[in-house]
Order: structure tokens, then sequence, then C-alpha cells
């Protein structure tokens, strides 16, 4: 749950510890087995060297931040009118379900059909410009995800090493973007504790601190803005694939009191009716049973969008 009160972090335990930060230009097996050693023991860490040109990034924050600066009455013409998913333009709102942040965001389905309709609304640039932005940044990420994602297979140690990036390169794959804005505002929930649906999730964010993980009940790190790193967090979907090997992380963001923070999360998830399970080289000594049932994405997005923010949904799945 996301509670909008400036008195609602006080009291808890903020600790500064030094997260990974994985160079993904390094020998490529060592670079495997740092990945899936953060995975295990974080569900977080930050990956520099990943060759996603500046200007693509730059292009991307520059619509964003255009659009944030349009009028409320404006912006609210993308207002979220969709049943299942909250896609569209939300203020304060997030989700269905009664939460409320310091956040105002744009919610885009990561299809190329989809960025095209209303990519133009972006900007108050008239051309085509903003979809060429939002689409090369998108084609970009993804590539990044996917080069994760084996890196993840190969230090498992799991043959088929495209076992995880077939989810998510596949023609109806149901991958997000979404832009969030933070006003600058006293310390206070912006978008509150929860861990991500879907398999994984990429983010990069104007250098402005706001976003911390939880390892642990009421126990909270920041995480230190890094212009060259895009940060990565392991999605529960990621975890029931690897048999609770992998952690998706908790993770919340709170206000900025001097600067307006902005980030851009890419949430890579799977075709709606595709199978969840671990495979069998994630049955081990020390878990040879499945830890969760097999379901669809389906199944796994209506329990999340029926749930609020903070519930944790995967225990539903739980053999």
């Amino acid at each position: 749950m996301v509670v909008a009160s400036p008195n609602s972090i006080q009291t808890e335990k903020i600790v500064s510890i030094n997260l990974p930060t994985i160079d993904l230009s390094k020998e490529r097996a060592t670079v495997a087995k740092l990945i899936v050693k953060a995975s295990e023991e974080y569900g977080f860490f930050n990956v520099i060297n990943h060759r996603i040109p500046q200007d693509i990034i730059d292009n991307m924050e520059e619509a964003g931040f255009d659009f944030f600066a349009k009028p409320a009455s404006q912006k609210a013409k993308l207002a979220s009118n969709y049943d299942s998913v909250p896609l569209g333009y939300g203020c304060k709102n997030i989700g269905f379900n009664g939460d409320v942040g310091e956040v105002e965001y744009l919610l885009l389905n990561g299809s190329a059909s989809h960025i095209s309709k209303i990519s133009t609304t972006i900007s108050n640039d008239p051309s085509n410009f903003r979809y060429r932005v939002v689409s090369a940044y998108r084609d970009a990420v993804e590539e990044l995800a996917c080069e994760i994602l084996e890196l993840m297979a190969e230090g498992l140690g799991v043959p088929n090493t495209s076992i995880f990036t077939t989810f998510i390169n596949h023609p109806d794959s149901d991958s997000l973007l979404r832009f969030n804005h933070y006003p600058p505002l006293p310390p206070s929930l912006a978008f509150g504790d929860h861990s991500d649906p879907q398999i994984i999730t990429l983010l990069r964010s104007n250098p402005v601190s706001g976003l911390q993980i939880s390892l642990q009940h009421g126990l909270w790190i920041p995480v230190l803005p890094d212009p060259k790193a895009f940060s990565v967090n392991v999605g529960d979907l990621l975890q029931v694939m690897t048999n609770g090997r992998f952690v998706s992380v908790r993770h919340r963001a709170v206000t900025n009191s001097e600067k307006a923070r902005m980030s851009i999360a890419y949430f890579g998830a799977p075709p709606l009716n595709a199978c969840i399970v671990a495979p069998p080289e994630m049955l081990t000594p020390e878990r040879p049973s499945l830890l969760f049932r097999a379901f669809t994405w389906a199944e796994y997005k209506k329990a999340t969008y029926s749930l609020r923010l903070g519930d944790t949904r995967i225990d539903l799945f739980r053999n």
C-alpha cells in the first residue's frame, strides 16, 4: 500500500551499503556468475558498459520531461481508460484499488502499434520524431534485457540459454514502458513498497535519488543514481522460473525535497498465454521440488491487478 504522508517514512531504518555494479564488458563467464550472485542475494544490481547509445537515453528522457511539462488538462487526455491495466496517464492514483502516491506517470504498452498511437502526445513535436525516440529506446532496452537474461541462464547452467529471452522478444510480449515523475516534496512515499510482477525490470533515472530496495521488512537501502548505469531488478516471474533461487526484490520510491526525479522503467513480460514454470534444471538437492505451481501470465496479471500494490501475490501460487 502507498501512503502519501510526509511522516510515513520518518521512523523507518535506512542503511547504506554498496549494491552490486556489474561491468558487462568483462569476461562473459565471470559476468554471468556475478549476475546470478547478485540476483540471489539482492534481486537487484546495476549494469555499466551496456552499449546503449547515450543519445537514445537522452532523447527518451527529453521526451518524458516534455510530456510532464504539459498542462494538466492536456495530460489528462491520456488518462487511463483501460479496464484491465492502467495504461496511459495517471496522477497520484496507482492502479484500481485505492493506492496513491506523490507521482504522475505515463504507462505504455511496449508494442509498436500502441507506441505509434500515442507517441505524438508525448511531445510538442508535431512530427513522428517522438515515435522514433520511444521505439528506439524500447528496442535498445529489450535487447539489453535479453542479453542479461541469457547471462542469467548461462550462470544458472541451463543448456537452453534463450529459455527466458523467448518470453520477452516474442511478438505478443506483454512488456511495458513507464515514465515516472516525482515532484520535489519533503520526504514522503512517492510510490510504495512492492515487487514487480513481470520477469525483469530495467530502470533509468535522472541524477536524483529516490529509489530504495528492501532485503528485510522495515530495512531500506537507498540506490544511488548512476548516470552510466541501468538498474536491473528481478521480477516475480523470474523468481518462479528459477524456483526461488532469484529474489523478486521489494522496492519503493521516495520524494526528494530539492529536485524533481524522473525515471523510465522497462518491464519485460511474456505473452498472456505463456506458461510460467521452473525448468527441470532448477530442481536441485537443495530444492528437489517445484516451489510454485504452473500458471499463465494472464492468471498472474489478473491476480496482480486485483490486489493492493504492497500485497504479496506470489504466495498465492506456491505449491
